[in-house]
């Protein structure tokens, strides 16, 4: 479609169009003064325009078919223009279900170098070239034909070159013998001093020129061939070079050399300098993304279009010839995506197969294009199947910094498939440079430190992340501020999170419902985006302060008494007094202490404001302490002696409102009981990074009130000031968690880190 566009816009049309998504071939496009419109609406068609459809376009559902319906516009086939614009010229038509692309661009660049200025058409952006079409003067047109959807028979071709055939395109062919007779009837096209130029090593070409009547002319990929087209030909005025050796053509793999094969005898029979054609066949570097080398060095990245088994099994073969003959490489890794279902569905068994060859495989989900979901179609079957490791990646997103964190020196990496596979190579090399540039110092570490929230513990969690921020920054870290409820809520997205500028780290600064919980937790799971703190199934356990006592009581753990009501009319039964509070809130968030029974109602009336279910727990009398522990290690307890003699929000937050007292005044075996308990909780409730756990002593007793999994990060705040207790400062506090962080998903450091 872009090369058509690119041939109205020479010949003097007015050309727009239409994409799905933005690449770099709508960026060319653009800079030809070719308008891309991204996104298919439809309201860019206008009164007086002619709408060109590609076959992959859903007639039924198209917003610009409907426009141009609407408008009474003509609606013209791809294939139909290609035709128009081919008149008066003698056609080269290259055909078969593999090597079309490569077959055509081989051939075009020889008559190139032969000097017959051909026009050439092909199905991919060729680098030599620019783009996928090459403007010529001379009376000849290389143009690749597409056999499915019949497509190929607005052509009339004056030579047809048939590189293979076998079944393809079975969501409109059905059967292999309704596309041979397809391609047989394509091939009668050709015109008595035409020629058909098949490959005589193939069975499916072989059984079309068996069954055409049209001057045919075989070529293959050793000597014998010679002697066979210089006599059927005549007159040629030179031998016909061939190439025994893979290694005497720029493009790796066998099936690259019957390609040029091919190109040279096509050439031949239209009596090019074949001296000048096979160097030009020699010194041909490829069209994009067939077997596409974009890097080489510490890891080799290529681009390939393979998409049927045959195809894989080529150019996989061909890379092992390349790359793998010698030593140096270590690992084939290829991360694959089926196209269509029609296509993956009778050929699970030989995907399989082919891929196999490779040392290790990740498959994404199956493209579509324009095709709906097959039941029991699907990616994760080849998996099944395969011999190799495998990964299922279902979305493609992700594959780039998955690859990346797994490749290692002399690997060879090469994304294929022919659906929007293609942007997974320049991403993987983006994302390799990423990892690169933090590992050897040559960019800081990106923290994005989360704060406010939408919880009644806003406020606390903006001091939390500006100290956390502050900290970071001091350290050299690459900071960024981050309400991400407002980002949200706002319509801004998650944005700052993809793409290779997103962090590297999230620093929940953040406190209450909708972080704690594991809310915030779960959209960075989704993300992908490491993060400080323990994760979904923890947060949301330690929210819930009676889920949080259930778990504890059922390890032995001791916790006071309490009872939930899911409503302000459920009855309980524990003597007063009491504190009553939210079940799922901060930890003085909406709390009261009840000593009269005149109070208790508007107490329970008070904590339903905060939360839908409420926790009344017997008030136990002693001395309070909090017990910060990061990565399972139990900092020194904090006795807690608030002046109002209750530890509500006031005392926790109001500056001086409290005295903590580090070690606590508690007996030295008492303090290690407490600093056991602590750990013993972290590791029951499967906590990650710096919990804080508050209990009760009472007399010999210890028991547990609840852990927090996001502590507070302020300067009055617990875990900080155990810490500096500890002979911890705050910003060694808070890199001991970004790196805790990154330990946990795997991230090993290596100096410097920042």
């Amino acid at each position: 479609m872009s090369g058509l566009a690119r041939m109205l816009k020479v010949r003097g049309h007015a050309v727009s169009g239409t994409d799905s998504t933005q690449s770099g071939e709508t960026d060319r496009l653009w800079r030809l003064g070719i308008q891309v419109h991204i996104g298919h609406t439809g309201e860019a068609i206008q009164v007086g325009d002619a709408v060109v459809l590609s076959d992959a376009i859903d007639l039924n559902t198209s917003p610009e078919v409907a426009r141009a319906r609407e408008l009474g516009l003509p609606l013209v086939r791809r294939s139909q223009l290609l035709g128009w614009l081919l008149r008066g010229y003698k056609v080269l038509a290259v055909t078969g279900t593999h090597g079309k692309t490569t077959t055509t661009a081989m051939l075009g660049e020889g008559l190139i170098a032969a000097g017959l200025d051909p026009l050439v058409v092909v199905g991919a952006s060729i680098p030599a070239w620019g783009g996928p079409i090459r403007e010529g003067k001379g009376q000849y047109a290389v143009v690749e034909a597409c056999e499915a959807y019949d497509s190929f028979h607005d052509l009339d071709p004056f030579v047809v070159v048939l590189t293979n055939l076998e079944l393809d395109h079975v969501d409109f062919h059905g059967t292999y013998a309704c596309l041979r007779s397809s391609v047989v009837r394509f091939v009668q096209r050709v015109p008595p001093d035409g020629w058909l130029v098949f490959c005589s090593e193939d069975r499916g070409a072989a059984e079309v020129a068996e069954l055409s009547d049209v001057r045919a002319i075989p070529y293959g990929a050793s000597r014998e061939w010679q002697t066979q087209i210089v006599n059927k030909i005549g007159g040629l005025g030179t031998e016909l070079p061939d190439f025994p050796e893979t290694s005497d053509i720029a493009l790796p793999g066998r099936h690259n050399l019957l390609n040029a094969a091919g190109a040279l005898t096509a050439a031949a029979v239209v009596r090019a300098d074949l001296e000048k054609v096979e160097q030009a066949l020699r010194d041909f570097h490829g069209a994009e993304r067939r077997l596409q080398v974009l890097q080489e060095g510490r890891v080799t990245v290529v681009d390939d279009y393979a998409h049927h088994p045959s195809e894989i099994t080529a150019s996989l073969t061909a890379l092992r010839e390349r790359y793998f003959s010698g030593p140096g490489h270590h690992r084939l890794i290829v991360v694959f995506q089926p196209h269509l279902y029609s296509r993956t569905a009778p050929m699970i068994a030989e995907f399989a197969e082919s891929l196999s060859l490779a040392d290790e495989v990740i498959l994404t989900d199956i493209y579509p294009a324009r095709e709906p979901p097959m039941p029991g179609v699907s990616s994760a079957r080849i998996a099944e199947l395969l011999t190799k490791p495998v990964r299922y990646v279902p979305s493609r997103h992700l594959l780039p910094r998955l690859v990346a964190e797994v490749a290692e020196d002399g690997d060879v990496v090469v994304g294929m498939g022919a659906g929007n596979i293609a942007e997974f190579a320049p991403k993987f090399i983006t994302e390799l440079e990423r990892i690169e540039s933090l590992w050897e110092g040559r960019r800081p570490l990106h923290v994005a430190v989360i704060y406010g929230g939408e919880s009644a513990e806003r406020e606390v969690s903006l001091h939390s992340g500006l100290a956390v921020a502050e900290a970071l920054k001091s350290l050299h870290y690459r900071v960024t501020l981050l309400d991400l409820t407002e980002a949200l809520l706002s319509g801004q997205g998650a944005g700052l999170f993809v793409g290779s500028d997103r962090p590297d780290l999230a620093f929940l600064a953040v406190h209450g419902t909708g972080a704690e919980d594991g809310a915030i937790q779960g959209l960075l799971e989704m993300l992908h985006i490491p993060y400080t703190g323990s994760g979904i199934q923890s947060s949301a356990i330690c929210m819930d302060k009676a889920t949080t006592k259930a778990v504890l009581e059922r390890e032995g753990i001791r916790t006071p008494r309490g009872v939930l009501l899911n409503s302000p009319d459920d009855p309980f039964d524990i003597p007063l007094p009491v504190i009553v509070k939210p079940n799922a809130q901060g930890s003085t968030v909406g709390l009261s202490f009840v000593e009269s029974p005149s109070d208790l109602c508007a107490a329970v009336r008070n904590a339903f404001q905060y939360d839908t279910t409420v926790l009344i727990e017997e008030w136990v009398k002693g001395m309070e302490i909090s017990i910060p522990v990061i990565d399972g290690d139990a900092l020194e307890p904090v006795e807690i002696v608030p002046d109002s003699g209750r530890y509500d929000f006031a005392s926790k937050y109001l500056p001086e409102a409290t005295n903590e007292i580090i070690p606590a005044h508690l007996p030295a075996e008492t303090l290690s009981r407490a600093r056991a308990l602590a750990s013993r909780c972290f590791f029951v409730l499967r906590c990650r990074g710096a919990v804080r756990v508050d209990a009760m002593v009472r007399g010999d007793e210890i028991l547990v009130l609840e852990v927090n999994t996001l502590p507070g990060m302020t300067k009055t705040s617990l875990l900080p000031n155990s810490a500096a207790a500890s002979g911890i400062t705050f910003p060694a506090l808070c890199d001991r968690l970004v790196k805790s962080a990154l330990s946990s998903y795997g991230k090993k450091e290596k100096e410097p880190l920042k």
